[in-house]
């Protein structure tokens, strides 16, 4: 079984739609029986997530008062106030309270990071129970009933999809990746796939934007994906800071110092015949001397002073020693999408009449670019811009629809000429998109899609001597190579009609190459400099990214995290290493694709075991937990979710690496003017 299972749970991806139905005993067209339906809510439990032992803000507030230097500083109060100095023992108390209300904030807000998960609950779902669709709440939902899917919905559990309709799912809460997923009912044959290439199955939280679905409910409440983030959330622990070691440290070690110094000058004062009381209360007056009962004041000053900075360099700090954490970081674990890239698909390279180019160009009518580029404008769903508002759509549409409008071939405009009089939704199953449009003498179809597969309805390629017969093993290996850089490689094709109606199966026939697109998610500009920064400081600045190895290893070239000779350790190749032998291979690694929740929290543990301080980047929900055990976990603010910004330490408000490594600056300064006090 994956990594990202439930152990007890059969692999539903890999299972045909008929033996799900029949391993769940459903009716597929009625549904479950109301009967059936209240027996396994009995027996499964309602479909909410658990809420768990939660402690009380006055229980977490005492519980502050649990660390030793504290302790200490509670006995200096109570000895102040014995010897006569009430005045010490007040600004002790006040100094201790408002260490304790900050520590109990950061509890409390780590208790949220729970509760926000829970929020992401669907409150209603509809589903299909005694061959009738019905609305119910959606904790009454059991393994087995048949749930409706439309746009707009929130899915309420995980579902083994059976129908499909032009399905496409925003998964981003649950994976941190911005681009919506294509959804099918066939079957998979990887038992080992990540829960992002699940395209048959559709998870809890997640929500659908565009088409309609027929799903099956696997698996609710606690069993979910996000239900089994949820307990990674509640049993990770987080680690403390070195500031909060240091001070441990220093408090057991005065409190030593201190009781030897007391007693042997109580000792000889009792050797040399003074009174037993005046040396007892000597004693006391030198022990409170000792205590350094403004160490606190000065730290909290210190790191609310840091916060305010580094508040001006778009880093929200939500938990006040995480400023001095910085300055002890010495890597720096990042997610790849928006956060080294700038999340934004752009198009570097088009390929056509023979010619590559990292532009599409204008041309006249008759010329291949110019086909092409009307086809980049029409064969896609994007909504454009009116002056006021920008173009809106799928991040890979929007990327070719920006590219063809660059270079002149305004959608709008060519729409009015050419206007769409039917298609054929994109779905991972065919790997094709097909619009058909009327011309003055007919009508002329587009399809976009995976070369591998368009190629195989191709007949012809245009070129500027008009069609010819296409090399398609020769694009095909274009293709290839193009994909081992890191892009995202995408086929164009055309056929034309006399006449409509066109069955829909001979839109997507006897086609005509126009050419390929290469599309690449880029750095962002200031990226590469961040990176050679943190180098020059001492800090390994790591990828983990849920990006195929191509890509990550491309982006990593890119930003000089890694070479060509560098190695790419998989999600899958990390499953197999023991411990002992992640622990040897991750002083080298420098960059990670395609993990899973619980492998981002082993990354982590293994850098720390190797004695070094881990910051880690994350904005989905399965990033929560990895955020929580890192020394410092930082959540983006701009696509991050709610679970991520309350389960981090603090939060990037623009999404940007250089941001990281600026914060950093800063907390090395802080940290060392607190090292010059304590000293």
């Amino acid at each position: 079984m994956s990594a990202t299972s439930n152990a007890s749970e059969p692999a539903w991806h890999c299972l045909a739609a008929a033996e799900v139905v029949a391993r769940l005993r459903t009716d597929p067209l009625r549904g479950l029986s109301t009967r059936a339906a209240t027996d396994r809510l009995e027996d499964y439990g309602p479909n909410a997530l658990a809420e768990g032992r939660q402690r009380g803000l006055v229980a977490i507030f005492l519980g502050q008062f649990a660390d030793f230097m504290i302790l200490v500083l509670l006995a200096a109060a109570l000895l102040s106030g014995f010897i006569g100095e009430p005045m010490d023992t007040l600004a002790i108390l006040v100094i201790l309270l408002l260490n304790a209300a900050i520590g109990a904030a950061q509890e409390f807000r780590a208790e949220r990071a729970v509760a926000a998960l829970r929020r992401m609950a669907a409150l209603r779902a509809s589903v299909v129970r005694d061959g009738r669709h019905q609305s119910i709440d959606a904790a009454e939902l059991v393994p087995g009933d048949l749930v409706i899917l439309e746009t707009g919905n929130q899915i309420p559990a995980d579902l083994r999809l059976l129908e499909v309709n032009g399905l496409q799912i925003d998964e981003s809460t649950l994976t941190g990746e911005s681009s919506t997923v294509a959804k099918s009912s066939e079957a998979l044959t990887d038992a080992e796939l990540l829960v992002a290439d699940r395209s048959n199955l559709a998870f809890k939280g997640t929500s659908v934007t565009h088409g309609r679905g027929l799903g099956l409910v696997v698996t609710t409440g606690m069993q979910t994906e996000l239900g089994r983030v949820g307990r990674l959330l509640a049993t990770e622990k987080g680690v403390k800071t070195p500031l909060q070691i240091r001070l441990a440290r220093f408090g057991r070690y005065l409190a030593l110092a201190v009781l030897a110094v007391c007693a042997v000058v109580f000792a000889t004062g009792l050797l040399q015949g003074q009174p037993p009381m005046l040396m007892a209360l000597t004693a006391l007056s030198l022990a409170v001397a000792a205590i350094p009962e403004a160490l606190p004041a000065v730290i909290t000053v210190s790191l609310a002073l840091g916060a305010r900075k580094l508040s001006r360099h778009q880093t929200l700090v939500r938990n006040l020693p995480a400023v001095e954490t910085l300055g002890s970081v010495t890597v720096i674990c990042s997610d790849k999408t928006g956060t080294l890239t700038r999340n934004l698909m752009h198009c570097e390279r088009v390929l056509a009449d023979g010619v590559a180019s990292p532009t599409l160009r204008s041309a006249d009518a008759g010329s291949p670019w110019r086909d092409l580029g009307q086809a980049l404008a029409l064969c896609n769903d994007v909504v454009p811009g009116d002056g006021e508002s920008e173009a809106v759509g799928e991040p890979t549409e929007l990327a070719l629809y920006q590219a063809a409008e660059r270079a002149g071939y305004a959608k709008s405009e060519i729409e009015t000429a050419l206007p769409r009089v039917a298609e054929i939704p994109f779905d991972s199953r065919r790997k094709l998109m097909t619009t058909l449009h009327r011309e003055t003498d007919g009508v002329v179809a587009y399809v976009k899609g995976a070369p591998e597969v368009l190629l195989q309805r191709c007949e012809y390629r245009l070129a500027s001597a008009g069609r010819q017969a296409v090399d398609a093993a020769a694009v095909c290996e274009a293709a290839r190579e193009l994909a081992e850089q890191g892009y995202r490689v995408l086929a164009v094709a055309q056929r034309r009609f006399d006449e409509r109606p066109v069955l829909p199966d001979e839109m997507e026939r006897q086609l005509t190459l126009l050419g390929m697109v290469a599309l690449i998610d880029p750095p962002r500009p200031e990226a590469a400099a961040a990176v050679a920064e943190c180098r020059g400081a001492g800090i390994t600045p790591v990828m983990i990214t849920g990006d195929h190895p191509g890509t990550a290893r491309a982006i990593a070239m890119r930003l000089g995290m890694a070479d060509e000779a560098a190695e790419v350790l998989t999600g899958r190749e990390l499953a197999a290493l023991s411990d002992t032998e992640l622990e040897r291979r991750i002083a080298t690694t420098r960059v990670y694709a395609r993990v899973s929740p619980e492998q981002k929290i082993r990354i982590v543990k293994a850098l720390q075991a190797g004695g070094e301080f881990v910051a880690m980047t994350g904005d989905g929900v399965n990033d929560a937990p990895a955020l929580k055990r890192a020394g410092i976990g930082i959540a983006m603010g701009g696509k991050g979710t709610d679970v991520a910004r309350e389960a981090a330490d603090m939060v990037l408000l623009d999404d940007d690496f250089a941001t990281i490594v600026r914060a950093v600056r800063e907390g090395r300064r802080i940290f060392d003017n607190i090292r010059k006090f304590v000293k």
